[in-house]
């Protein structure tokens, strides 16, 4: 399980890696068409030399992430709100785990799509839910609140405490810092975005509203900071890339 686990954050890395890389192009050009969210990293993939046996080892090493939160809400012995947390991120990664699986299997609808066609058609069906307008509201919210408990936690630097910080060198702690501080930061803003965007389609009945990753990436640059605020975001979603290999290597499990 540890190795499965370790693993996972390594796939987890290299798919992080990759959206900020394509946001960064995105910021400065069109990207060529690519989409930055996880649908635009496995095309990335897929079109690398043994991009089949890539996509295939990343969609396992995401399993063995869902795998270690199952076993946290099934044994965690800190308490049920933990065990709750451990479950939510057991579906999370479970359906990213899917996703790159059917996507190496050849499913190129799974997933590849792009988030941004997922968000408004769920959204849409949601919607069309008795009481579907509370029920996507609390879920934009949800999302919303996430993100900035992700952002909070790296700016506080709680990730610490998950670390085996002893084993580490004085200049390893440093650079550990930085990437967990920025990449955290940048990885909360992301989900804040898609969050408020989910929300604002609830409140404005617009499915149209709700955006996926690839779109809350664009929007960044649409503030006055222009470009080079989406290149700062996807920068630090790079980084949070680095920072999960450095979790793969020293993270208590």
């Amino acid at each position: 399980m540890e190795t499965v686990t370790r693993a996972g954050f390594v796939a987890r890395g290299v798919v992080y890696l990759l959206i900020g890389v394509l946001a960064l192009r995105i910021a400065f050009s069109d990207g060529g068409g690519r989409q930055a969210d996880r649908g635009g990293a496995m095309a990335e993939v897929a079109h690398k030399p043994l991009g089949s046996f890539l996509l295939w080892a990343l969609g396992l090493g995401i399993v063995g992430l869902a795998l270690w939160r199952l076993s946290q809400a099934l044994f965690d012995r800190d308490g049920a709100g933990h065990r709750l947390m451990a479950a939510g991120r057991f579906v999370f990664y479970g359906v990213v785990a899917y996703s790159v699986l059917a996507y190496a299997a050849g499913d190129r609808g799974s997933g590849s799509g792009g988030s941004d066609e997922q968000s408004k058609d769920l959204t849409a069906t949601a919607l069309g839910w008795p009481g579907g307008q509370w029920i996507v509201g609390a879920a934009g919210a949800g999302i919303a609140g996430a993100g900035l408990w992700i952002a909070g936690r790296a700016v506080l630097r709680k990730y610490r405490k998950h670390l085996r910080t002893g084993e580490m060198s004085p200049a390893q702690r440093r650079a550990v810092d930085v990437l967990g501080t920025v990449g955290g930061t940048a990885r909360g803003a992301v989900f804040a975005a898609v969050g408020a965007s989910v929300l604002v389609a609830a409140v404005r009945h617009k499915p149209g509203e709700a955006k996926g990753v690839d779109d809350a990436l664009r929007s960044f640059s649409h503030t006055p900071a222009g470009p080079w605020l989406l290149a700062a975001v996807a920068v630090g979603l790079a980084v949070f890339g680095v920072f999960s290999w450095a979790q793969a290597r020293w993270r208590r499990l």
